[in-house]
C-alpha cells in the first residue's frame, strides 16, 4: 500500500488533499467549540469540503500529468462538478430536513416499525458554497505543490 501512494502521484496528491481538509476541518472546530470532536477527522460536511478538495486536486494532477484535452482530466472534471454539485444541493437540503426531524423527534420520538426513534439523524452532510469552494481552493492548491515541489 505504501508504495502505491509514494508511486502514484495522483493517487497521493488526492489522499493528502482529503487528509488536509479533514484536519483543517477538525482544527477549525476545534478553535470554536474549544472540544476536539474525532469525528470531524473522518466524516462530511464542514469546513472546508474535503470532497471538493479531494475531486479538485484529482482533476488538477489529471490536467498536470495528462493535460486538458485528455480523457483523464474530462472524466476527473465533470465528477468534481457532480460531487460539488451534489455537497451544495441535495446533501445540503439532507441536512436540514435532519435538523427539522431532529426537532420534532425531541418532542415527540414515534415508532417506526415498532422501533422507537431515539437517536439524532446526521445533520451535518452538505455544504455551503463557501465551504465548497474552500475545498476546491485546497484541493486546486495540493495539486500545484505537489506538481512544482514534489514531483519535480
Amino acid at each position: 500500500m505504501k508504495e502505491f501512494l509514494i508511486n502514484n502521484q495522483v493517487m497521493a496528491t488526492v489522499v493528502t488533499a482529503w487528509a488536509l481538509a479533514q484536519i483543517i476541518k477538525t482544527l477549525i472546530i476545534l478553535r470554536i467549540e474549544h472540544r476536539f470532536v474525532p469525528e470531524r477527522l473522518i466524516g462530511s460536511g464542514g469546513m472546508p469540503s474535503s470532497h471538493s478538495a479531494t475531486v479538485c486536486s484529482l482533476a488538477t494532477s489529471a490536467a498536470y500529468m495528462y493535460s486538458i484535452h485528455s480523457f483523464e482530466f474530462t472524466i476527473s472534471f465533470v465528477l468534481a462538478i457532480i460531487v460539488m454539485h451534489d455537497a451544495m444541493g441535495v446533501r445540503l437540503e439532507t441536512g436540514k430536513q435532519a435538523k427539522v426531524l431532529n426537532a420534532l423527534l425531541e418532542e415527540n420520538p414515534f415508532k417506526w416499525e415498532g422501533e422507537v426513534l431515539e437517536n439524532h439523524l446526521k445533520e451535518l452532510v452538505g455544504h455551503t458554497p463557501l465551504q465548497v469552494f474552500a475545498g476546491a481552493l485546497l484541493g486546486i492548491i495540493v495539486a500545484v505543490v505537489f506538481e512544482y515541489m514534489i514531483c519535480r
